[in-house]
């Protein structure tokens, strides 16, 4: 216990006596001293006392999907330091498939007091989900902030990347580059995001080359959020004559340049693909890869905020702050192949 104490007293810069009070819950210590060596056990891996759990505002969640796509991480990272450089010590809570789902990782986060939860990507962005968990979960006086993905039955602040001026912009580059079919590869469509990317997709599809949206449909392949789900999209597409792929995350786009080449195509001389994300990396994939860019730095920092005027009673607007994306054009997409080197 004496190092223990003496260990928590130099990483709080307090003397073991402060830190004893602390964690005996005597009165007396500031409230910012208090705060300092509860964060101090929590940086050292040390358990918190059970008496002093719930009256932590120290500790904020926040949970991603699985960390396969670089996306989640670099999120990860930008509110975590937005949150440390708060004063606050963030708990990141991944789910995987055949782990813990969101619910139980919400509780496991309530149970440990934490100050506020922000939800990356969850079930707020499923139309098919039950969205009375949120209400449940502001029942409880936990306050939160979800990112990607609006729903409307929900009272809370929402951050997202305007997906729909995301799938314009790609369709506008690739129609410049004389592409007149042009494909969307997206994810499962009862997403929101997903819904919006249709949505931009074949508004871009119709303002640029005049498509009707029954026309533009034929056109779009819904998979998986994977390599393997983008080449599957890809290979159907690619079979309709597509010359140009638009993908709805980059990890999609990294299997549809892999279907491009096994169908003996090049990238981007027969096929062009176009990303989404700008992931960590994605500018030294062979070839570097074409993308819409989610302002991550932006909707981190934005989604901190939001959660913290949560946290301190003075309520950000419940509503949906959008951040325009933008298009990064590197050597994943050229002008159209002549009709002699159209895929069949």
């Amino acid at each position: 216990m004496t190092a223990r104490l003496s260990d928590i007293a130099a990483q709080a810069g307090v003397s073991e006596a402060t830190v004893s009070r602390v964690l005996n819950g005597k009165a007396g210590v500031a409230t910012a001293t208090r705060e300092s060596v509860l964060a101090a056990l929590d940086v050292l891996g040390y358990e918190r006392p059970v008496r002093l759990r719930q009256r932590s505002a120290g500790l904020v969640g926040l949970i991603t999907p699985e960390l396969d796509n670089p996306i989640f991480p670099a999120l990860a990272q930008v509110i975590g330091q937005a949150l440390t450089r708060q004063g606050y010590t963030p708990v990141l809570a991944t789910q995987t498939p055949g782990g813990s789902t969101e619910d139980e990782l919400t509780d496991m986060l309530v149970e440990r007091g934490v100050a506020g939860i922000i939800f990356v990507s969850g079930l707020h962005a499923d139309t098919t989900a039950d969205m009375s968990r949120y209400d449940r979960l502001r029942g409880k006086g936990v306050p939160y902030v979800l990112l990607n993905g609006f729903s409307p039955k929900v009272q809370a602040p929402f951050v997202s990347p305007d997906d729909r001026a995301a799938m314009v912009l790609a369709v506008t580059h690739l129609a410049a580059l004389g592409h007149t079919r042009i494909g969307l590869a997206v994810g499962p469509k009862r997403f929101v995001p997903v819904l919006r990317k249709i949505e931009g997709f074949q508004k871009g599809m119709e303002e640029r080359l005049g498509l009707t949206p029954e026309e533009s449909e034929q056109l779009i392949q819904h998979s998986l959020y994977t390599l393997e789900g983008g080449q599957a999209a890809a290979s159907a597409l690619i079979s309709r004559g597509c010359t140009a792929v638009v993908c709805a995350s980059d990890m999609m786009a990294l299997g549809a340049i892999r279907a491009a080449r096994q169908l003996g195509l090049d990238v981007p001389r027969d096929v062009s693909v176009v990303g989404f994300d700008d992931s960590p990396l994605i500018a030294f994939t062979d070839p570097p890869l074409t993308t819409i860019r989610q302002p991550v730095q932006a909707m981190g920092q934005a989604a901190v905020r939001a959660l913290l005027e949560e946290v301190g009673g003075t309520p950000a607007p419940h509503s949906e702050f959008v951040f325009m994306p933008e298009l990064v054009v590197r050597g994943s997409t050229a002008s159209a192949p002549s009709p002699a080197r159209t895929p069949s």
